[in-house]
């Protein structure tokens, strides 16, 4: 009885020892099997940074073409506005071609005594020391005539508005020669300057200039010299 005893209990150790390194085996393949997922677990946290800000490039298309859109309709504008210039710059030319064609038509064609008179009331009127016989306003106390309006004399007289008066409608009061131009009666009340060219009434281009609370008729041909003349409607 004593020996069948100890030999099952031998039989049972070995059956444990046998048993023991299996599970233990089990166990630590099991361990690994779950390490991986850890760690797999671990690197992906970590990984989730990245992807913290979402980037959208739709949004960012949108907000450029928007721009492309804003510019392009501010350089329209642009346009739009100049050609609106340009076009009101042009009609205004022409308007004033128009009525310049307008104011000839209605003047009469001179005849050859008219130019007569007109030459020879110029040349009555020629000074033979024209730094004594001048005078300009100040020294002949002022001018009193009429005064063109602001907007007429810019769009019609100054440096930048010479004309001819050859053409014009002339008359002689007082003695002194007297044209139109514009609608203004304009008399000289200075001899001419000497140095002018015989012709320079029918050849010249002068203009009328408001200078020292006054008016001057200069010729373009010989700069410096200013006529003092009156303005009546």
């Amino acid at each position: 009885m004593k020996a069948i005893g100890l030999t099952s209990t031998a039989i049972l150790s070995l059956l444990l020892g046998i048993a023991a390194p299996a599970y233990a085996q089990h166990e630590q393949q099991g361990e690994k099997q779950d390490h991986p997922q850890q760690q797999g677990g671990h690197e992906q946290g970590k990984s989730q940074p990245q992807h913290a800000q979402p980037q959208h490039p739709q949004q960012q298309q949108q907000q450029q073409v928007q721009h492309n859109q804003q510019q392009a309709q501010q350089k329209q504008q642009q346009q739009v506005q100049r050609n609106q210039q340009q076009a009101q710059q042009r009609q205004q030319q022409q308007n004033q071609h128009n009525q310049q064609q307008a104011r000839n038509r209605q003047q009469p064609q001179r005849t050859q005594r008219q130019h007569n008179v007109e030459q020879s009331a110029w040349q009555q009127h020629r000074s033979q020391n024209w730094q004594s016989d001048h005078r300009n306003w100040q020294q002949r106390g002022g001018y009193h005539g009429y005064r063109i309006p602001d907007d007429r004399y810019r769009g019609y007289f100054g440096p930048s508005h010479g004309f001819r008066i050859n053409g014009l409608p002339f008359l002689v009061v007082g003695g002194y020669p007297r044209f139109q131009y514009q609608g203004y009666w304009i008399s000289t009340v200075d001899p001419w300057p000497e140095a002018w060219g015989n012709d320079w009434y029918d050849n010249d281009d002068v203009y009328v200039n408001y200078v020292d609370n006054g008016y001057y008729l200069y010729n373009r041909n010989y700069p410096g010299q200013g006529i003092a003349i009156n303005i009546t409607l």
